[in-house]
């Protein structure tokens, strides 16, 4: 078997690797509940991740999602107690909505999508630092449980998180392998030029990708608010790296129309288990990011199309 077909497959065999060797220093990892809390835990960072792929996989990258969830956790805070349970359609809608204007503002204005979203970024920034006053803001308990209660309970063991991100899981994959429109994703990722002369509208995929993002990152955000019972303009800081890590460990290079959201899944395990270890060899927080930040140019080298990044003289 040739290495370019054993290559989807190395994602899946460095999971494994990692879990065993993270089991052999610490046994106890294996446990079973403790497992299934650890995954509970990082959810959020699995659906920021899910948005993020959408970018990726048609060539470009959302800088704002960390910014989109810290304003996302600020509007839950400040409105459940007006809206109760809609607040989620706001907080979502202003995902897609702030999504959408960093793919208008790629495709009409012709700004690259890093320079784009991340000014986009900035403005949720803002937006959340007003919002709050620039503070830590504390949920109305009462409301908090009468509309989001049912987020963090279990049944039958398993944690309604896991099932929320199950859901969502399975409607990305939809959309990616089922629908024309995942099948029009792949095509930009894969050629743009190539799309465009076959007709596809790509600024309209495109504009969609984003707000697919957009999206993901404010369903983020509010779990992220509920879970921490608060909302605040850093509440999310450190997962942008760790979501745009996830997804190119998980095989969906930064060139586009490779990979995918089941890739993603398997990313994101990766990250979870590499936290899970230096967490127990109690690596301090700075290390770890100076770690995942080694890891993403590991992983942006290993998987890029090189094809795509050639001068043609």
């Amino acid at each position: 078997m040739s290495l370019e077909k054993l290559k989807p497959w190395f994602p899946w065999f460095t999971l494994l690797v990692l879990i065993v060797l993270v089991g052999l220093v610490n046994p106890a990892f294996f446990n079973p509940a403790g497992m299934v809390s650890l995954v509970a835990d990082i959810v959020p960072l699995f659906i920021m991740a899910l948005g993020m792929t959408f970018a990726i996989y048609i060539g470009g990258i959302d800088l704002s999602m960390q910014q989109v969830a810290n304003l996302v956790t600020v509007m839950a805070t400040v409105y459940l107690a007006q809206f109760g349970i809609f607040v989620a359609v706001i907080c979502v809608a202003a995902g897609f909505g702030i999504g959408a204007l960093s793919g208008w503002i790629t495709t009409r204005q012709f700004v690259p999508s890093f320079v784009a979203t991340l000014a986009m970024g900035f403005i949720a920034l803002s937006g959340a630092r007003f919002l709050s006053g620039e503070r830590a803001l504390s949920m109305n308990t009462a409301a908090r449980e009468a509309s989001f209660g049912w987020m963090f309970g279990n049944t039958a063991g398993v944690p309604h998180e896991l099932v929320i991100a199950g859901v969502l899981l399975a409607l990305a994959w939809f959309l990616q392998t089922r629908t024309t429109f995942g099948r029009a994703l792949k095509a930009v990722g894969s050629g743009e030029l190539a799309a465009v002369a076959s007709g596809l509208k790509v600024d309209r995929i495109k504009i969609l990708a984003f707000a697919l993002s957009g999206t993901f990152a404010a369903i983020a955000g509010l779990m992220f608010s509920v879970k921490l019972s608060g909302g605040d303009a850093n509440l999310a800081n450190g997962f942008l790296i760790l979501a745009i890590v996830a997804v190119l460990v998980g095989g969906t290079p930064l060139t586009g129309g490779v990979g995918g959201v089941m890739n993603t899944l398997v990313g994101t395990l990766i990250v979870v288990v590499i936290r899970s270890a230096m967490v127990y060899l109690e690596v301090d927080a700075t290390m770890q990011q100076m770690i995942f930040g080694i890891i993403l140019i590991a992983a942006i080298a290993m998987t890029i199309d090189r094809s795509k990044m050639r001068i043609v003289k």
